[in-house]
């Protein structure tokens, strides 16, 4: 397990991960984001069982990556496949991008006080997630 910097409050789960689309689904990706976009009450609906404080998904024009930013708890619920989105959200992926991701490390994390708060407050509650 690398070790985050100490900026980073223990239990917190910093991620970015990239996800390269696969040759020629580059409308698929749009697809996707599109979905994501248009059902964001049910994918915010989500974000209680996971311990998600923060979830962005970035893409470079041009670029053949989708780059997933997520601020969450340990233990971290995976998808849920009793769930439309996440059933839709998982088919989306296996048309679009290659399985897997690249992680990058975690090097700092700034926030100010009220933001810190609330995100810890959320992230690392007690109790199980989902």
């Amino acid at each position: 397990m690398i070790e985050n910097p100490s900026s980073v409050p223990a239990g917190l789960v910093l991620e970015l991960s990239r996800g390269k689309i696969l040759p020629g689904a580059d409308a698929e990706a749009d697809r996707w984001m599109a979905m994501l976009n248009e059902r964001e009450d049910e994918c915010v609906a989500t974000l209680d069982r996971e311990r998600m404080a923060l979830e962005i998904v970035f893409r470079f024009p041009g670029d053949d990556h989708l780059y997933w930013v997520s601020v969450h708890g340990p233990n971290s619920g995976e998808l849920d496949l009793t769930h439309a989105i996440d059933r839709d959200h998982l088919a989306q992926a296996r048309r679009t991008k290659e399985p897997g991701w690249e992680e990058a490390r975690a090097q700092v994390l700034l926030m100010p006080g009220p933001v810190r708060e609330a995100v810890l407050a959320w992230a690392l509650r007690p109790g199980r997630p989902g």
